[in-house]
């Protein structure tokens, strides 16, 4: 892994043009080829989990599998409703519905208990999660049908429709994330640089790189289906360590091209950089993308998906810093070294050969505050990152219900409304059955005693619905929960249902396996999955970070030291995430409504995606400590000027990556929005309270132990710096 950087840059700095072409000809065949290909999107049994998804595929293979179903609401614009408007309404969205090549069926009108409102349920052809492919001509009828009755109030709802209005929302608060992250990127990195070219550098690469991430990751998708997120975890990574490995890689280019005076000629200084950040930028992408692997421990589409997208887009921005940076720069060297001309010209030639290290004036104070009291610098910083961490304790996990969507989709303002007139729509339980051949009358027997052991629960409410497959050795009973899935109501009701009424009723029967699904099962089921699967992958993550970091720099002391660091950084943030997000004082602040409750997705993701790009400045820091040891510098000055060397491209990097992620709090969808906070958060507390205070202070009291067991030996420096190939 020494050799490979610097194998690929000279071969890159040798042959500039080639590595350029190649580059770009390499995105366009990736891009090209997904395209052509297209993706392999997540399929309805692909979701299915815990015992919600075990009687889904009983049900299935009765067929009676659940279908796409939209409603359409029809009330009075003012006051009460016009009956016999509605009637004929209802009448007219039948007949449109009914000729539509994508409907199956269409129930009768159904009035709301309080004479409201009218609804007509549409079911369309085709399994769930393709109903949003093929709602647009049923929202076209129904706009029809509301042009035809302008007394009425015609709306339509259903799960395709807020399918289709949550990805709508998605793709626009993305698009408006890109437009913020972008002139934020391209500014903080014209104030490092100092210079345009150089800046377009690391924007170019990390965007080239998210568009062959794409391609490829649609061709991987035929391995690893993808459940629609793919792409965001893509364009939140990739633009955040595509900038990051190639701002890593730029800052130590211009450091030893000013440290060289002009000796060396732009071939050998990428070289010298090659050997140096080249070899922190694999080990980086190796750690994000060996990190973000273990997430398919969690057997999990949707992990599944983020895993595949992560290490897609960490080891293709690695491959672009390695090969056309490095061409780039040769590229941009002869304009460097005329600024650097330029400059010598006006402030003197020391001036101009001065290499430009300091992290500036915050971070030499608080150096040199943790080198003169190491101990209680670390006291102080590991007690307030366990304070913030303390939060995690009360951490209350649920799947993000559909009632949390953002009211901004037309369709959840309709779901709304159609739930306050019809409140036994708001969620369901299905119990479903197979039995073996002759015990099908007796499995349909002790459901209709189910049906009656539970009519008179008022946590239930209409009438419950039995149905058989062709055969009847699978049946299905649909009890109506007039409350939604979070609601304790739902939640209690769904726990009795299991652990009380079925094994009454459907216990005493052999042959006969019982399941239940629905909403609330759905809701229930999905977070203690993730909950059995999370000690599984935090156990895996800290094995891989110990390992990782333990073998690149040859130092068990070390491995522990990073898995330690980690687990503060991934800590504190989501203790943060908890304080914020799970109680109502900064709705305000951050524009969103509580649900006092953390997805159930993004501890999960959160966990292994920090401890991945944690990794970034981790190695990047270490090994300017280390390269300073093997030369020779004792331990104390190497840690104090490794990290303050280190310590300007560390903070520029942070403020990428914080822009990035911080653009995501802005997005509509909860969990999103958590995710985006949460990520921000610990690249902040990672890049100041970890790199500077934590880090030095630890390493400081360790001393040369920090190796062991290892033996730090001089080295002299590479080739290309011990004899420099003059300008000219």
């Amino acid at each position: 892994m020494n050799d490979l950087p610097v194998r690929t840059a000279r071969w890159s700095a040798g042959h500039p043009w080639r590595a350029i072409v190649g580059w770009f000809l390499f995105v366009v065949l990736c891009l090209g080829a997904g395209l052509t290909i297209g993706g392999n999107a997540a399929t309805t049994e692909d979701f299915r989990v815990g015992e919600a998804g075990r009687a889904e595929a009983m049900a299935a293979e009765g067929g009676l599998g659940q279908k796409p179903v939209e409603r359409v609401l029809i009330s009075g614009r003012a006051g009460a409703l016009d009956l016999t408007a509605a009637d004929v309404a209802a009448r007219d969205v039948t007949e449109r519905m009914r000729a539509l090549p994508e409907v199956e069926s269409v129930a009768g009108p159904v009035r709301s208990a309080d004479g409201t409102a009218l609804r007509v349920d549409i079911t369309l052809k085709g399994p769930e999660l393709d109903g949003k492919k093929h709602v647009d001509p049923l929202h076209a009828q129904t706009a029809e049908v509301q042009k035809a009755h302008p007394g009425l109030l015609v709306e339509e709802t259903g799960s395709p429709s807020i399918s289709k209005g949550v990805g709508e929302l998605r793709s626009s608060d993305l698009a408006r994330t890109e437009a913020i992250a972008l002139p934020v990127t391209l500014i903080t990195l014209l104030l490092v640089f100092g210079s345009i070219a150089l800046a377009v550098v690391p924007l170019l690469l990390a965007l080239s790189s998210i568009a062959a991430s794409i391609g490829l990751s649609m061709l991987a998708s035929h391995a690893f289906p993808d459940a629609g997120v793919g792409t965001n975890v893509i364009l939140l990574i990739g633009l955040a360590v595509g900038v990051d490995y190639t701002l890593f890689y730029l800052k130590r280019e211009r450091e030893e091209r000013a440290r060289s005076g002009g000796g060396l000629t732009s071939q050998a200084v990428v070289e010298l950089a090659a050997a140096t950040s080249g070899r922190a930028v694999v080990l980086s992408g190796i750690a994000v993308a060996v990190s973000s692997a273990t997430l398919y421990l969690a057997d999990d589409v949707i992990f599944s998906s983020i895993a595949t997208g992560a290490i897609i887009v960490s080891l293709v921005a690695v491959a672009s810093s390695l090969t056309i940076l490095p061409a780039l720069l040769v590229k941009l060297g002869v304009r460097a070294e005329r600024r650097a001309a330029r400059k010598a010209a006006r402030h003197g030639a020391k001036a101009a050969r001065r290499p430009r290290n300091g992290g500036g004036r915050i971070t030499a104070v608080l150096l040199r505050l943790t080198s003169t009291h190491p101990a209680v610098a670390l006291g102080v910083a590991v007690t307030g990152l366990l304070l913030l961490t303390a939060p995690l304790l009360s951490m209350n996990l649920t799947d993000m219900g559909r009632e949390t969507h953002p009211r901004d989709i037309p369709a959840m303002r309709t779901y709304d409304r159609l739930n306050a007139a019809f409140p036994e729509l708001k969620s369901m339980h299905q119990v479903v059955v197979h039995a073996e051949p002759g015990r099908t009358a007796e499995a349909a027997a002790a459901l209709h005693d189910l049906a009656d052991r539970v009519k008179d629960d008022p946590r239930l409410t209409g009438t419950a619905d039995l149905r058989a497959s062709a055969d009847g050795r699978v049946q299905l009973l649909e009890l109506p929960v007039p409350h939604h899935v979070s609601e304790p109501e739902a939640r209690t009701s769904l726990h009795d249902l299991r652990a009380e009424h079925i094994p009454a009723v459907l216990g005493p029967l052999d042959g006969v396996e019982t399941a239940v699904t629905g909403d609330v099962a759905r809701y229930a089921d999905y977070p203690e999955h993730q909950k059995d699967k999370l000690p599984l992958i935090i156990g895996a993550l800290l094995l891989v970070t110990f390992v990782v970091t333990a073998r690149a720099f040859r130092s068990v002391v070390l491995g522990l030291v990073g898995v330690v660091l980690n687990l503060l950084s991934a800590g504190a943030s989501l203790g943060l995430l908890v304080l914020v997000f799970q109680h109502t004082w900064a709705e305000g602040l951050l524009d969103f409504t509580s649900t006092g409750s953390i997805g159930s997705r993004v501890p999960l993701f959160l966990f292994v995606i920090l401890f991945g790009l944690s990794m970034d400045y981790q190695v990047f820091v270490l090994s300017r400590i280390r390269e300073a040891v093997l030369d020779g510098v004792p331990t104390r000055r190497a840690v104090l000027d490794g990290i303050g060397r280190s310590a300007g491209v560390v903070t520029s990097a942070a403020f990428v990556m914080v822009t990035v992620f911080a653009s995501f709090v802005g997005l509509h969808i909860m969990e999103m929005k958590q995710m985006g906070f949460a990520l921000a958060v610990a690249v902040l507390l990672d890049a100041v309270v970890i790199r500077i205070l934590v880090l030095p202070a630890l390493l400081l009291m360790l001393g040369d132990r920090t190796w062991w067991p290892s033996r730090t030996a001089r080295r002299t420096r590479p080739a290309a710096a011990a004899n420099p190939a003059k300008v000219g």
